[in-house]
């Protein structure tokens, strides 16, 4: 017979919020969306606690992660060691770039995207569009990501065995400025987790 809690109240209210963003996202957000969603809507809340009232309703975001080749390693050109070995930090902004192409459906049809993501940041520093894959699309969105963050001499950057990164002009511009060359394992996308992740978000959402 004890009168409602001020905490239980809180947390009441809270769920029905936080199933209000989950139903109105289609079941894709999970709690750090949702999180955001919330202290953007003047509710300040943690992830965690978030997580933990998911959990407690069982609501699990439904975002399913697709894995599907883009590139052709069936080539003789060289193929750079896999200097990351999955561990995906960086201590500081542009010390560590990763690279993939995956396909995209548009109303135009599909195209392809290539993207430069920053390890530290997770931020897309660099990407371009086209209707094949061609290595000038790669060029492309590196050197955009080369002309908006100015990176130093030892950047590493990651990517697949593709011949789009393991052809002579690729080769050649990461010379020119000094950068590294890091490629996966032959058909492991895990050892590119984090483009494939972040690739699986946008096709989703």
């Amino acid at each position: 017979g004890r009168p409602e809690s001020r905490r239980a109240i809180e947390n009441r209210r809270l769920d029905a919020r936080i199933k209000t963003i989950y139903e109105k996202s289609k079941r894709r957000y999970g709690s750090p969306k949702i999180a955001d969603e919330l202290n953007d809507m003047g509710v300040a809340v943690s992830k965690n606690r978030v997580a933990r009232r998911m959990r407690a309703a069982g609501l699990r975001s439904v975002i399913r992660r697709k894995y599907r080749a883009t590139t052709d390693s069936k080539h003789s050109h060289p193929v750079a060691d896999n200097l990351l070995q999955r561990d995906f930090t960086a201590s500081s902004p542009d010390k560590v770039w990763v690279s993939d192409i995956t396909y995209i459906a548009t109303t135009g049809g599909w195209l392809y995207l290539t993207v430069f993501i920053d390890l530290f940041s997770r931020m897309v520093v660099g990407w371009a569009l086209s209707s094949s894959l061609s290595t000038d699309m790669v060029l492309t969105a590196l050197q955009r990501a080369i002309r908006d963050r100015r990176p130093g001499a030892g950047l590493i950057i990651h990517s697949d065995r593709g011949v789009q990164y393991a052809c002579k002009d690729f080769r050649k511009v990461l010379g020119k400025h000094g950068f590294v060359q890091s490629m996966s394992r032959k058909g492991d996308c895990w050892d590119n987790a984090v483009a494939e992740s972040f690739f699986g978000i946008i096709k989703s959402e």
